[in-house]
């Protein structure tokens, strides 16, 4: 006799009946919810149509100045490079982006970064590889 210790109160049997109860209610295609107010509400006419998905372009509001690539591709530099990292040089750049895993492209971009600057933010290592920023106002 095997005896199990967990923190699960119900036993296979018992769980397998409570998914054969809640089936349709899991694959429901119409709303659940007793309280409207707590219904998801689709994007207004108004706001943009946000892409997530890796095969999608960025869709949500671009800086003039910026296609929807550059957008992208800087959020993703941001993303492998963090907050803690500034100011910093080409060098510190590089190893940060490979001790998170960073694309080899990413990588490779931040290669052809000038050797004895540092960087301040995220902003100016795009400015510094060519990726097309967006333009201030006066």
């Amino acid at each position: 006799m095997v005896m199990e210790h967990g923190t699960d109160k119900t036993g296979p049997a018992r769980d397998d009946v409570m998914k054969k109860q809640l089936r349709g209610q899991l694959t429901a295609e119409r709303s659940l919810r007793t309280d409207e107010e707590h219904e998801l509400q689709p994007a207004g006419e108004d706001q943009p149509v946000a892409a997530w998905s890796p095969e999608s372009d960025f869709r949500g509001g671009t800086p003039s100045g910026m296609t929807e690539q550059d957008v992208g591709l800087r959020s993703e530099l941001a993303q492998h490079l963090g907050r803690s990292l500034y100011p910093a040089d080409k060098n510190a750049i590089i190893e940060t982006l490979r001790r998170n895993n960073a694309p080899d492209r990413l990588v490779a971009m931040a290669e052809r970064l000038p050797a004895h600057e540092r960087f301040g933010n995220v902003q100016s290592i795009a400015e510094a590889v060519g990726i097309t920023t967006e333009h201030r106002r006066a």
